[in-house]
């Protein structure tokens, strides 16, 4: 039978520990701050204990100088993985923020649960929606599968920046303002097109009463084609979700 070291022991699975701690804090569901923290400490304990036995032999003990580069690293690399899937919740919330504007609901405001910040009508209904979808579509179990397997192909003091992950990670969050205006392009458009209509509408009848008329055709329009687009979100999701988490596992590769 063969001893380990009990220093080997403690190294990995605070290695380990950290690095879902990084996750923990900034991943969608897992990061909310509904979930009080000393259930979120319970779980990574729980995790860190299952993913022992399978990565727990191939971290190294490092000096005692590398220490704090080591948890640090490993701490960057699960704050990474979570906000690469959060850029989809992000995504939304520029969505939801620029709808609330154009269908006239800016000044009305709630608390968010998840973030405990005000935010518009809109951008709460939408990401409310999203996250009963990121609970109905397990990606939170893909998000655990993925922090697994990135001990695999980036080791704990493999990780180094490099140019070419600075420019893929400023790459991807340029990107979720590009899906966040794809998201609320149909309402958009929608919208402005009934700015037009009415534009025209008051030049041609100025005794009409647009100032009262349009707010409540952008409104009701806008709200009947949110209604019509939702059948479309599972898939479109799915596709985000998973494109978020190859996203995260193309950073960690670029990293090693």
């Amino acid at each position: 039978m063969i001893k380990i070291p009990l220093d080997s022991i403690i190294t990995a699975l605070l290695t380990i520990g950290v690095r879902l701690t990084g996750l923990m804090l900034f991943a969608p569901f897992f990061g909310s701050v509904v979930i009080p923290a000393r259930i979120k400490a319970i779980f990574v304990f729980a995790v860190t204990l299952l993913l022992y036995p399978t990565v727990g032999q191939q971290i190294a003990l490092p000096s005692l100088a590398g220490w704090p580069i080591l948890i640090f690293t490993e701490f960057l690399i699960g704050v990474g993985m979570g906000l690469a899937t959060n850029l989809v919740f992000e995504a939304i919330q520029l969505a939801g923020q620029i709808l609330g504007v154009q269908m006239g609901y800016s000044l009305v405001n709630i608390l968010d649960p998840q973030s405990q910040v005000d935010t518009t009508v809109v951008s709460l209904f939408y990401q409310s929606i999203v996250m009963l979808l990121f609970l109905r579509m397990d990606v939170q179990y893909w998000l655990l599968r993925a922090v697994g397997n990135s001990f695999l192909y980036l080791p704990p003091g493999t990780a180094h920046l490099s140019s070419l992950f600075t420019v893929e990670a400023f790459r991807t969050v340029g990107e979720m303002f590009g899906v966040g205006v794809q998201i609320a392009a149909p309402v958009l458009s929608a919208t402005l097109a009934a700015d037009i209509v009415l534009g025209l509408l008051g030049k041609a009848s100025p005794q009409m009463p647009l100032m009262l008329l349009g707010p409540a055709v952008k409104s009701l329009l806008g709200i009947f084609i949110l209604i019509a687009t939702l059948k479309y979100w599972p898939d479109l999701f799915r596709r985000l979700f998973l494109i978020s988490i190859t996203k995260g596992n193309q950073l960690l590769h670029l990293a090693h």
